[in-house]
């Protein structure tokens, strides 16, 4: 028979045993294998959600250091008063123990904002203007002091080891609506402490990692084309038939498949990539409103301009980070240098909110602030400038995408030491991202080494109050 020449694959198998005995059962494993073989062939493929999604996209404001959350969107008056008090506390810096610290007021002051009446610090102004659109929450908490580990956690949920990140998990779970753009991208000047594990994809195909643009002239290099459009065109065509053919007789091989669909991809992004990044066509007021000079590259106000074009055209998981380890949050020595961060950031967020909702993009687009931990509210001396890493509590919102507005989720205790009310461990806040875009936590999984993985791990429970 002509058909033994040709490999025998599961899908002839089982198209011979359906036609052989007309069986339904048969037919429809046939149909969930063609499904399955297509995913394979395009692993971008858009693909539906476990329920219906409030949000179809996330925008991901990383500060990469630990923002200090009783300098910024957690007001402690106890603080003020007992500035330079004692207190005994039971770990320093990951050393168990009783250690007497001293306790420090925050730089800034704090006042309400917004109908909500939501207190944020003068550290944040512009941002403060949008707290109506906020759902504020103040119980995060993690579960290592050292950077690296913290960061990990906050974009993997692993502190141990390497794991897919956030933006990885959802390219794998829903895909992409553009096929000429990578489903997750990371706007990012400097790598933060994990180095691009923050936007790897571990064991998921390699198409799901992280496409990192780095500001300036050329974002993305080598993306124009170097032949004329109708003889590239042509080439690439011939070269996706010869590519699906060397794929068809290798079913299932997923590496495969990524390989392809990444090549294919890298060929959109010649046509869509270059347009996506001119801001030439922006108007003065929008530019105004990010606080973005014309022609300029860099900056925090570019990425978050560019994050919204990038919204715009279909990308799935779009990641800011404002700056890596040559300057960060990191305020060990003096917090005063939390001020030239947040004026670096504060307008840009701000822009970026108004912009979203001005074109009716916010109730469908979830922006999501965070940082790796917070900041200790005491210090091992009195009147110290600085403060340490503070994992126990700290603070990230959420806006837009079914999140809440308006709202304070948790509360530390009066000195923003511990969750006091209603813990959001970082397991509980991907969990809950990933519920705004109709994903359950607990479904989205990943077999590897014998064992099903998942982004929470096997923890994490979804925040319901803080949606809408």
């Amino acid at each position: 028979m002509a058909f033994l020449d040709q490999p025998l694959t599961r899908r002839d198998l089982l198209r011979a045993s359906a036609g052989a005995t007309g069986s339904l059962l048969m037919a429809g494993l046939l149909a969930d294998l063609s499904a399955a073989e297509e995913r394979r062939a395009d692993p971008l493929a858009p693909k539906a959600p476990h329920f219906p999604a409030r949000a179809k996209r996330v925008i991901f404001l990383f500060m990469t250091g630990g923002v200090s959350h009783v300098d910024s969107f957690d007001p402690k008056p106890l603080l003020v008063r007992d500035h330079n008090k004692t207190v005994t506390i039971h770990e320093w810096q990951g050393k168990p123990g009783k250690f007497a610290r001293h306790l420090k007021k925050p730089n800034w002051a704090f006042k309400k904002r917004g109908k909500c009446g939501t207190e944020v610090s003068e550290l944040f102004p512009h941002v403060a203007e949008c707290v109506d659109d906020l759902c504020v929450i103040r119980s995060l908490t993690s579960d290592h002091t050292n950077h690296y580990e913290a960061t990990m956690m906050m974009h993997a949920g692993s502190i141990s080891f390497a794991r897919p990140s956030i933006g990885s998990w959802l390219s794998y779970g829903l895909g992409t609506v553009n096929q000429n753009l990578p489903s997750f991208l990371v706007l990012a000047p400097h790598a933060p402490y994990t180095g691009d594990q923050a936007w790897g994809n571990d064991f998921l195909p390699g198409c799901h990692q992280g496409t990192r643009v780095v500001p300036g002239p050329v974002p993305i290099a080598d993306v124009r084309r170097r032949a004329p459009a109708r003889l590239q065109d042509l080439e690439l065509k011939m070269l996706r038939a010869r590519n699906r053919d060397h794929l068809a007789a290798r079913p299932g091989d997923e590496a495969l498949a990524a390989r392809i669909r990444s090549y294919e991809t890298a060929f959109g992004m010649q046509k869509e990539a270059p347009e996506a990044f001119d801001l030439s066509k922006e108007s003065a007021a929008t530019l105004k409103l990010y606080g973005l000079e014309r022609g300029s590259t860099r900056g925090f106000a570019w990425q978050c301009l560019v994050a919204r074009r990038l919204a715009e055209r279909g990308v799935r998981f779009i990641e800011l980070i404002d700056v890596g380890s040559a300057n960060n949050w990191d305020a060990h020595g003096d917090m005063n240098t939390h001020l030239p961060l947040a004026r670096n950031v504060d307008k840009p967020i701000a822009g970026l909110l108004k912009d979203l909702k001005a074109r009716g993009m916010l109730d469908d687009t979830l922006v999501v602030w965070t940082t790796e931990f917070g900041r200790t509210p005491y210090n091992d001396r009195a009147n110290a400038p600085g403060r340490e890493h503070h994992h126990w509590a700290f603070t990230s919102w959420l806006a837009g995408g079914g999140a809440k507005g308006g709202m304070v989720h948790g509360a530390t205790d009066d000195h923003g030491i511990h969750v006091a009310k209603d813990a959001v461990h970082v397991h509980d806040f991907h969990a809950t991202i990933l519920h705004l875009m109709g994903l359950n936590h607990e479904r989205l999984t990943f077999r590897h080494a014998g064992r099903d993985f998942r982004l929470t791990d096997v923890s994490g429970n979804v925040v319901r109050r803080v949606l809408r």
